[in-house]
């Protein structure tokens, strides 16, 4: 078979790694605070894997792999209310740092206990097609 296209070579995101810098504080973060359900929890090395429905979040001890350890860029968890689950994960420890509109979805802001940035994230308003020269249309 004979790929055409880069686009046809990819078919989406299994995983993201995100580092920590203790594995045991970042497995009861992820399965307990925020209830991500552990697939899988490796044997040869501190990591896990956390589902969040469409994407699995790989936690991984950077040590454990001699990677040196750096909070990974944002995440947005999708979740259908964020004010609701801003609440909930607030009753259980979490900090949030600042919450936003951003004209097409409301955000909050927080860390996991190793600095990785993390949004709640709800879309309210519909995706706009980008037009044939690949710009997405004005917004009113």
């Amino acid at each position: 078979m004979t790929m055409t296209s880069a686009a046809s070579l990819v078919g989406g995101v299994d995983f993201i790694t995100v580092w920590t810098r203790d594995f045991e504080v970042a497995e009861d973060f992820y399965g307990t605070t925020l209830g991500l359900p552990c697939i899988e929890r490796y044997e040869r090395i501190p990591g896990a894997e956390f589902e969040t429905g469409n994407l699995t979040l790989q936690v991984l001890d950077a040590a454990s792999i001699g990677r040196e350890f750096r909070p990974h860029p944002p995440i947005a968890l999708h979740v259908e209310d964020v004010a609701a689950a801003q609440t909930e994960l607030e009753s259980r420890g979490v900090k949030f740092i600042h919450t936003f509109d951003s004209g097409v979805c409301h955000n909050a802001v927080f860390e996991d206990p190793d600095g990785n940035v993390f949004l709640l994230h709800h879309r309210y308003a519909p995706k706009v097609p980008r037009v044939a020269n690949g710009e997405a249309p004005k917004r009113s």
